[in-house]
Order: C-alpha cells, then sequence, then structure tokens
C-alpha cells in the first residue's frame, strides 16, 4: 500500500543578492558635487551662467517653510515631521543623482579628451575648423552638469536646514528596518561563516 505524502510547499528561499543600500545624506551629495571654486570655474571657463547657489538655498528654505505654515493648522506635528522628511529625502535623492550624472559626464570627457584613452582615432585630430569636437562637446556638457548639480545641492541644503528650522531636528534619511526573518537569517548566516573560518 502506498503511502500518501502531505504535499507541504517549500520553504521560502532567502534573497540572494540583497545588498545594503547606502543611506543617501547632504554629505554625500556635498562630496561628489562640485564646490563652490569648481563651479565658478566651470561657469568662467565654459561661458556659462554662475550659479546663485545663496539665493537658491534660501528660496527653496523659504518655501518649505512657507508650505509648513500653510499645513500646520490641519496636520500634527507627527505628521508634519513625516510629511517634511519625505520632502527633503526628495530634494537630497534629486541632487545626488544629478552628482552621479556629472561624476559619469566628467568620466566621458576625460576619455575623450585622453588622445591615448580613444579607440575612435579620429578623435586625435583636430576638428574641422570652426567646428566643436566631440571632446569638446562632452567636456561642455560636464560643466553644464557640474552646474545643475550644484544649484540642486543649494536647493537639497536649503530644505535640510528648513527641516531643522521647522521640527527642531536634524534630518536624517528614511531607513527601513529590516524584516525579523531577513535579520536572523543574516546573524544565522554569519554564525555559520565563522564557523568555516
Amino acid at each position: 500500500m502506498a503511502v500518501k505524502h502531505s504535499s507541504k510547499s517549500a520553504p521560502a528561499a532567502p534573497r540572494r543578492g540583497a545588498s545594503v543600500r547606502q543611506a543617501i545624506t547632504l554629505e554625500r551629495v556635498t562630496a561628489l558635487a562640485p564646490s563652490h571654486n569648481q563651479a565658478e570655474a566651470m561657469a568662467t571657463t565654459f561661458a556659462l551662467d554662475p550659479v546663485d547657489y545663496h539665493g537658491i538655498r534660501e528660496t527653496t528654505e523659504e518655501q518649505i517653510g512657507r508650505a509648513a505654515q500653510a499645513l500646520q493648522p490641519t496636520v500634527n506635528e507627527t505628521a508634519m515631521r513625516i510629511h517634511l522628511q519625505r520632502i527633503v529625502g526628495a530634494f537630497v535623492s534629486s541632487a545626488h543623482g544629478a552628482t552621479g550624472f556629472y561624476q559619469g559626464k566628467v568620466t566621458q570627457a576625460r576619455d575623450l579628451t585622453a588622445k591615448l584613452a580613444n579607440e575612435d582615432r579620429d578623435e586625435d585630430r583636430e576638428g574641422i575648423w570652426g567646428f566643436e569636437t566631440k571632446a569638446a562637446r562632452a567636456r561642455q556638457f560636464a560643466a553644464q552638469a557640474g552646474l545643475t548639480a550644484h544649484a540642486l545641492m543649494a536647493a537639497a541644503e536649503g530644505a535640510v536646514h528648513a527641516y531643522a528650522e521647522i521640527t527642531g531636528e536634524t534630518w536624517k534619511p528614511y531607513e527601513g528596518q529590516p524584516s525579523a526573518a531577513a535579520s536572523v537569517s543574516r546573524k544565522s548566516a554569519a554564525a555559520e561563516m565563522e564557523a568555516l573560518g
């Protein structure tokens, strides 16, 4: 007589490749974005409009402050903090994205400018007189991306400062708590790896 086994679903496999994402902070943005001196040099060298850093920062701070005042009669303190946390997070994330884009464009401009790094040998020669080369266009675009990143960093800084003024707390990026199962699984894996030496 055949014995029937009850069909049980197999336990869920642990998520593979789950990596810990580094929080996006204003400090990370500041480390990647062009400094004030670099932004001034880019504007001058490439004949681009300079960034009104302080104006952008102050305007952003004022706008967030006015929006918070309009919400205060209806939104309680906790809800206001959560709302502002998300708003400021969006400003900081946007600036972080712009700095990453800028860094990529700088690398591309360097590669096109360095004659030995080019696979396209035509770039070793000067372009037709009166026309920009591909490398010159890449440098110009990188400078524009740098000024954008600098301007968005100013807005992020204004948003972070507004958060501190309104809530009385320092803004920190939201970090979700790992699930209990994932935490136990990680601890178990760490103990097993330690046992393996």
